[in-house]
């Protein structure tokens, strides 16, 4: 009910991977390739297997928010599941209650499980990973190691890279714990490696071996290479900031904050995933305490060092990676931290008669309580009551814990479930309030707007959700609102001079086209103004352009092409035909170049040239949107349709 309740609400949710799976629909090869349109002019910016999951759906209940967001939501259901089933197979059916409780209600796992980014599906292929790779530590089972490697591959298939970060958890932790001679455990991990390298590599290598004139352009590279795409921009490139082509500079301090330990608690990301991350720390290491005299095959003990491996080594990825940072990136934690806590809670529950044991988890009471407050009073417009009423009933459970001997067993086990309902009494009223609010747009926030969130930055101000918040905030008030580093809001401009030169605009940022000019002085993004999309934000479709572009449209391969795919997203879906992202989804792929789109004009292939697109403030990249958008502008007749600045690629003017 939680991830499926009013589900329809946020429409099209992030509308680049909803064109995406419309593209999917209705062109087996656009299916395939995991492309923008369905005409096959350049593919989304992450490897297909969450694309095909939606556009399946979509042949078969037709095209809709539901059948777009429907899938997700069963995945996220699916991975609660897998996770109560692995915790409880080493922990027992408490733990095992506990670990799926923190996950169904950590807010940002709320979030991604009714929205349709690839994050969804990837969290259920990384929990079926562990869950296959701790029955294979049971009795050395090769089978069940290579689903776990055969479940990364597929993970890969879905968001690259990430999907491979907890590999050297696994394969350590099986070549410590697997009761088998060392000789065949170096031999197993070797072949869940290639099990991995199967399960993920097929596509790369297909998509690599064709040639390039007969698939769609690799969006997000700007080589036209898979392997780029998995190596720079969706790779090493997110560690070090170094993403040719990215939307913006990364490094400690960019626009993507600071790098560091404290990320995961700060105002952007500690109300999505860091409730119990807290709790998780100190109870795994009071399970690794309890377990410190088992047997090296323990099934137990193995479980808690994959859950905690799994949360450093992300955790820490996410901290210090210097390029481009999401918070809903987080989704990836909440599975690790609700394991631990399931699996420490009821070991020192099970211990409860030893003082030690109590006195940890009073400890652990006080500091879930302190830190829920802390992460409350940051949205102190927002139920200010709950913060107090969470500090006191938690400080109350903490104080009453090292009773728990002298107390009979009913009102011990009443005693122990006023302190879930305390510690769960944060995360659930955000799960609750992000679930009732629509999402949209590419970067989606959850819970309540925290007023100490930089501008910009989800949730902070420019509205609940800020850019990509909830549906309904107008175009160009998401990223739009950002001051962008170096830039001074567009002040020197309005007084006709520069006092820092050089830094009011963001190399690459470019001018469109049709684009309102005074955009600039309100340090927006190009393109995020009237009914036009922008970089992150899709554009607002009216009937009469949805008619405009439908008149003909099957004489076209393309109705309209537009620069940056989430405004040609809006309008793909809105009309139904295929809309041309002229430089994927940054505005900063070579795809097409100019020669290649004067060639299509030539051919009659392009209706529309819809003006206005956005061009990101780019970090490197190709130059062809602009050039694109300047060609046709020299060469064709402007029209205005209700405020969008329209081209008629089949009436040139002259020259």
């Amino acid at each position: 009910m939680l991830y499926l309740w009013g589900l329809g609400a946020s429409g099209w949710a992030n509308s680049f991977y909803s064109a995406a799976a419309q593209a999917g629909s209705m062109s087996w090869t656009a299916f395939f390739y995991g492309a923008s349109d369905a005409a096959g002019s350049i593919t989304v910016d992450k490897p297909p297997l969450s694309l095909w999951v939606m556009a399946l759906s979509v042949r078969l209940f037709g095209l809709s928010s539901w059948s777009v967001l429907v899938p997700q939501a069963l995945a996220g259901v699916a991975a609660v599941g897998v996770l109560y089933a692995s915790v409880r197979r080493y922990a027992g059916a408490v733990a095992g209650l506990i670990a799926g409780a923190v996950l169904a209600l950590t807010p940002v796992a709320v979030l991604m499980f009714r929205f349709n980014n690839p994050d969804a599906l990837l969290v259920l292929l990384l929990v079926g990973a562990v869950y296959a790779l701790l029955r294979a530590v049971e009795r050395a089972g090769t089978r069940w190691l290579l689903l776990a490697g055969a479940l990364i591959g597929l993970g890969f298939l879905t968001k690259m890279l990430q999907a491979l970060v907890i590999v050297p958890v696994l394969a350590l932790v099986y070549l410590v714990a697997a009761p088998t001679s060392p000789g065949r455990r170096v031999r197993q991990v070797l072949a869940a490696g290639l099990a991995v390298i199967l399960a993920g590599g097929w596509w790369v290598a297909i998509v690599e071996l064709v040639p390039t004139s007969m698939r769609p352009y690799i969006g997000g590279s700007q080589t036209n290479s898979v392997l780029e795409l998995v190596f720079g921009y969706n790779g090493f490139g997110r560690l070090t900031g170094n993403e040719t082509g990215s939307v913006g500079p990364g490094g400690g301090g960019g626009m993507w904050g600071s790098t560091g330990l404290t990320r995961m608690f700060d105002a952007e990301t500690g109300g999505q995933v860091a409730w119990l991350l807290p709790s998780a720390l100190v109870l795994s290491v009071a399970a690794l305490w309890v377990t410190r005299r088992a047997p090296r095959t323990d099934p137990l003990r193995a479980a808690v060092l994959v859950w905690l491996g799994w949360l450093l080594l992300t955790g820490l990825t996410f901290s210090y990676m210097a390029g481009i940072f999401h918070a809903y990136y987080t989704v990836a934690l909440a599975p690790a931290i609700g394991a631990l806590v399931g699996i420490g809670a009821a070991l020192l529950w099970r211990h409860r008669h030893a003082l030690w044991a109590t006195v940890v988890l009073s400890a652990t009471m006080s500091i879930t309580a302190g830190w829920a407050y802390v992460l409350l009073s940051r949205s102190s417009d927002w139920n200010s009551w709950l913060g107090p009423v969470v500090l006191i009933g938690g400080l109350v459970v903490a104080v009453a814990l090292p009773a728990l001997t002298a107390l009979p067993v009913r009102a011990a086990a009443a005693l122990g479930l006023a302190g879930l309902a305390v510690a769960l009494a944060g995360p659930s009223a955000y799960a609750l309030q992000t679930a009732s609010t629509p999402h949209g747009g590419a970067l989606p926030s959850a819970g309540p707007t925290v007023a100490s969130r930089g501008p910009g930055v989800p949730g902070g101000p420019g509205g609940p959700g800020g850019a990509g918040g909830p549906v309904g905030t107008p175009p160009g008030q998401g990223l739009g609102q950002l001051q962008l580093p170096g830039q001074d809001q567009g002040q020197d401009q309005d007084q006709g001079q520069d006092q820092d030169p050089g830094q009011d605009q963001l190399p690459g940022q470019l001018q469109v086209p049709g684009q309102p000019q005074d955009n600039q002085s309100q340090g927006q993004l190009p393109g995020q103004g009237g009914g036009m999309g922008g970089l992150l934000d899709g554009a607002s479709v009216s009937s009469t352009m949805v008619s405009t572009l439908s008149a003909d449209a099957t004489r076209y391969t393309w109705v309209a092409a537009t620069v940056g795919a989430n405004n040609a997203a809006s309008y793909q879906l809105a009309a139904g035909y295929s809309v041309m992202p002229i430089g994927g989804f940054n505005g900063t792929d070579p795809s097409p170049t100019l020669a290649q789109f004067e060639q299509y004009v030539a051919e009659g292939r392009i209706h529309y040239f819809i003006g206005g697109g956005s061009l990101g403030p780019a970090n490197g990249g190709s130059q062809a949107p602009q050039e694109i958008a300047s060609w046709v502008a020299a060469t064709f007749t402007s029209t205005t349709v209700d405020g969008v600045t329209l081209y008629d690629l089949t009436t040139a003017t002259s020259g």
